[in-house]
């Protein structure tokens, strides 16, 4: 795939904190499910962070990523993104991780991999042209991450992002790049 434009300025990716789906090997998608315990030790634990510069605070629409964000940046104003919810696994929805299929595989009644690529790109961009004096900080799911690698960086989806662990996508020399905060 061809790289896409790169968003206006570096922004930073949270996976949401551990769910029931993810402890259970189960695959979710759109499917609402909440954090474990864990999940939530993992959120309250980013509230402790210090920021290098101000940030502004988008999550998917996704319970789960709504309440990472809020256990995460308690009092801070969060706001919503649609584009930021995870791929829809169609009929694949509910099952083991090891009935996932393929990626660039469109599950029946399913988003497509090149949907979710364009939504993605879409969202950040919006997200980052909305934000030019502070860090955009997008609370939300695997999928979104790896597709953010692909339109970004190594052009790869990498191995499956941790939970609640932010990660910075840099524009450095007009290309971005992914490093652990």
């Amino acid at each position: 795939m061809t790289a896409a434009a790169l968003p206006s300025r570096s922004f930073c990716l949270i996976r949401h904190g551990e769910t029931t789906a993810n402890a259970d090997e189960i695959i979710a998608g759109v499917t609402d499910v909440p954090l474990t315990e864990l999940g939530r030790d993992q959120a309250c634990l980013l509230s402790q962070r210090i920021w290098p510069e101000p940030i502004a605070i988008y999550a998917s629409p996704m319970s789960r990523a709504q309440d990472t964000a809020r256990l995460a940046f308690p009092g801070q104003r969060i706001e919503l993104h649609d584009g930021l919810r995870e791929r829809d696994w169609g009929v694949f929805e509910g099952r083991p991780l090891s009935d996932q299929p393929l990626r660039e595989a469109t599950p029946d009644r399913g988003e497509s991999w090149p949907d979710m690529l364009k939504r993605v790109q879409i969202a950040i961009r919006e997200i980052c042209a909305a934000s030019p004096t502070a860090l955009p900080v997008l609370v939300c799911h695997s999928g979104v991450i790896r597709a953010a690698r692909v339109l970004w960086t190594t052009g790869d989806v990498g191995q499956r992002p941790p939970n609640a662990t932010p990660l910075l996508f840099e524009i450095t020399e007009n290309k971005l790049l992914e490093q652990t905060l």
